[in-house]
C-alpha cells in the first residue's frame, strides 16, 4: 500500500513540476507561461478588434462584422518595399481577409490556453514575417522590428514547451488525436 501511495504522490508531483526543479527554472517557466499569454493576447486582440471595431486599431464603421474588410486598409495604403505589389493585389480579398481573421484568432486562442503550440508558434511566426515584409525596410532599423523579435519568441516558446504551465500543453498532450498525430504538440 505505502508503494502505492509513494508511486501516486511522485506522478502528481511530476505533473505539477519537473522532479528536482530549482526556484530558477520553475521562475523561467512562470515567466515563458506569462510571455506565452501575452503574445497570445495580443494575437487575439487584433481578432477582436478588427471584428468588432473597437476602435483601438479599427474604428467602428470598419469592423468586419460591418462590412469592413481587414486587410483592406493596411494592405493598400500601408505597405511599403518590395513587396508592396504582392500586398496591394490581394488587399481586401475575401479570402485574405478569412486566412488572416482565423489566424488572428486561432493563433491567439490556442497560444492563451497553451495548446497546439507547435503549429501556432510557426503559423504566428509566418504571419509575423509577412507583416514584416509588408513594411520593408522598418520605419526605425535597416531590417530589424518587433515582428521579427515576436517571431524568435515564438520559437522559443515552442522549444521550450511553454504551453504546460499556465495552460492546457499537459492535457492537450495527452489527447488521443494528439499522441497519434505529434505535429500537434
Amino acid at each position: 500500500m505505502k508503494t502505492m501511495a509513494a508511486t501516486i504522490e511522485r506522478t502528481t508531483a511530476n505533473t505539477i513540476a519537473p522532479s528536482g526543479e530549482t526556484t530558477r527554472q520553475k521562475a523561467t517557466r512562470y515567466v515563458l507561461a506569462g510571455i506565452r499569454i501575452a503574445l497570445g493576447w495580443t494575437f487575439l486582440w487584433a481578432f477582436l478588434d478588427k471584428m468588432f471595431g473597437l476602435g483601438h486599431g479599427t474604428e467602428a464603421k470598419n469592423a468586419w462584422i460591418d462590412g469592413g474588410s481587414p486587410t483592406k486598409g493596411f494592405l493598400a495604403f500601408g505597405t511599403a518595399g518590395p513587396f508592396k505589389g504582392f500586398y496591394t493585389e490581394i488587399a481586401g480579398a475575401a479570402w485574405a481577409d478569412w486566412l488572416f481573421m482565423a489566424g488572428l484568432a486561432a493563433i491567439g486562442v490556442a497560444l492563451i490556453l497553451g495548446i497546439g503550440m507547435r503549429i501556432a508558434t510557426v503559423a504566428g511566426g509566418l504571419l509575423l514575417v509577412m507583416m514584416w515584409t509588408a513594411v520593408l525596410p522598418p520605419e526605425n532599423n535597416p531590417f530589424m522590428d518587433d515582428h521579427l523579435i515576436y517571431a524568435a519568441v515564438l520559437v522559443v516558446l515552442a522549444l521550450l514547451g511553454a504551453g504546460d504551465t499556465l495552460g492546457l500543453g499537459r492535457a492537450w498532450k495527452r489527447l488521443p488525436i494528439v499522441q497519434r498525430f505529434p505535429w500537434l504538440i
